[in-house]
């Protein structure tokens, strides 16, 4: 997919284009080679800082060449199973004035331009168009990290009643985001820091205090991705103690039954042999004493058991 936008001079908002302009910016969302070569042919700049952002494992770095720069972060999505991922997008910045986004699928971190929701943005001001875009990604971080923290709450309630084992792989699954989030929001704090030198791209007034602002956030989603981490990972440890005491506490029930019931068995067995056993053997009411005693029996050592915390 490819469009084009440009701040209006007059109205200052978002518009988009038919065909590109000096200062506009270029969004471009799973690009086909036709696509890659009509901005290749307008911009001018080298063709493998677009084609490169095609692969879904690309780093976050800062990359320079004769005719752009290219800036690359990671930022959080969803995939198809429903699970939290990160994947990279590229901000290339032109020697001759145009705004490259290029991602191998759609963000929400650009959503908010797309509707005129940034305050003072514009497709003019290339640098604090990618502080801005780094500053929504940190946003959208802390936004995923909040669900996610809301979803850690959710399974606290499953705690106390968990047998199964989905139940521990859900939560493995979601201390993998964790470490994905971690790994990636690290990375793009080396490209915040080396943006913060001045050396990758000029910068103006008040990009300083915007780029600042993103630096913090970003450190802000690192740290809230830690504590998750570790909450997760004591509550795996709960976890895994809680599902053995609950199937020992189901093994200890089960063998409490298994003496109770076989004290009526036993006795029967014992009684029933070819023995005699001087009144109860001649008594016509020996089968209902036998079977009231087994069972006074059987209620008494329950009864024992129980008390003991042994059923």
């Amino acid at each position: 997919m490819l469009r084009f936008y440009k701040t209006d001079p007059n109205t200052k908002d978002i518009v988009k284009l038919e065909k590109p302009e000096t200062d506009c910016w270029i969004d471009m969302v799973a690009p086909t080679d036709e696509e890659i070569a009509q901005v290749l042919d307008i911009t001018k700049i080298d063709a493998d800082l677009l084609t490169k952002m095609r692969d879904d494992d690309e780093l976050p770095r800062v990359e320079t060449s004769k005719t752009a720069t290219l800036i690359v972060i990671d930022v959080p999505a969803i995939d198809d199973d429903a699970d939290y991922i990160t994947y990279p997008i590229g901000i290339v910045v032109t020697n001759n004035n145009f705004v490259i986004t290029i991602s191998p699928r759609r963000t929400n971190i650009l959503r908010s331009f797309y509707k005129n929701q940034v305050r003072d943005f514009r497709t003019a001001k290339k640098t604090r168009f990618l502080i801005q875009i780094m500053n929504a990604a940190a946003a959208e971080y802390l936004r995923v990290l909040n669900n996610i923290y809301r979803k850690i709450e959710a399974r606290e309630g499953t705690l106390q009643k968990a047998t199964k084992n989905e139940d521990l792989v859900d939560l493995l699954m979601t201390e993998k985001t964790l470490v994905y989030f971690t790994t990636s929001l690290k990375e793009n704090t080396v490209v915040l820091e080396r943006i913060n030198k001045g050396v990758v791209l000029p910068l103006y007034e008040g990009d300083l205090d915007m780029l600042e602002d993103a630096i913090i956030e970003n450190n802000q989603a690192i740290d809230m991705a830690g504590i998750y981490r570790e909450i997760i990972q004591s509550m795996t440890e709960t976890y895994a103690t809680i599902v053995s005491n609950n199937q020992n506490n189901i093994m200890k029930f089960l063998a409490g039954i298994t003496i109770v019931l076989s004290i009526p068995t036993m006795i029967s067995s014992f009684l029933g042999m070819n023995v005699q056993f001087g009144i109860i053997g001649t008594d016509p009411a020996a089968a209902v004493i036998i079977l009231i005693a087994s069972f006074a029996v059987s209620i008494a050592t329950a009864i024992i058991l129980k008390k003991k915390d042994l059923l």
